[in-house]
């Protein structure tokens, strides 16, 4: 069977993401790491099949993915859609924010992931 998670053909990729990281990702990284948010872990650019997320919470299945100018153009809305119909395909879910609500209003982004855990 092969290994669904965090292939080792994408580690150095996702070794690089990590370190060249948006500052959206460090902004928000700073709030949901060390389980922070309601005790959830995440993980950074963690990859499911060939595509790496930007954060993942592997005990709700729920990746949460920041996007930068280039999303919004027809080749990032289209490749987007593949990853999301492969995501839900895997059961995983996905919240999108742009990456300037990360400095404009972290509070309503936190508040957005907080209400897509599942209720315990």
């Amino acid at each position: 069977m092969e290994k669904n998670h965090n292939r080792k053909l994408l580690l150095r990729f996702r070794k690089q993401l990590r370190n060249d990281g948006t500052t959206a990702e460090a902004e928000l990284w700073k709030h949901i790491s060390n389980r922070k948010l309601n005790g959830r872990k995440f993980r950074r650019q963690h990859s499911v099949g060939s595509y790496i997320l930007d954060f993942y919470c592997p005990y709700e299945k729920l990746a949460i993915e920041l996007d930068g100018e280039n999303h919004y153009w027809q080749f990032g809305i289209d490749k987007d859609l593949k990853k999301e119909n492969y995501l839900r395909f895997k059961s995983i879910r996905v919240l999108r924010f742009e990456n300037k609500w990360i400095f404009h209003d972290l509070e309503y982004v936190l508040k957005k992931i907080l209400s897509a855990f599942s209720q315990e």
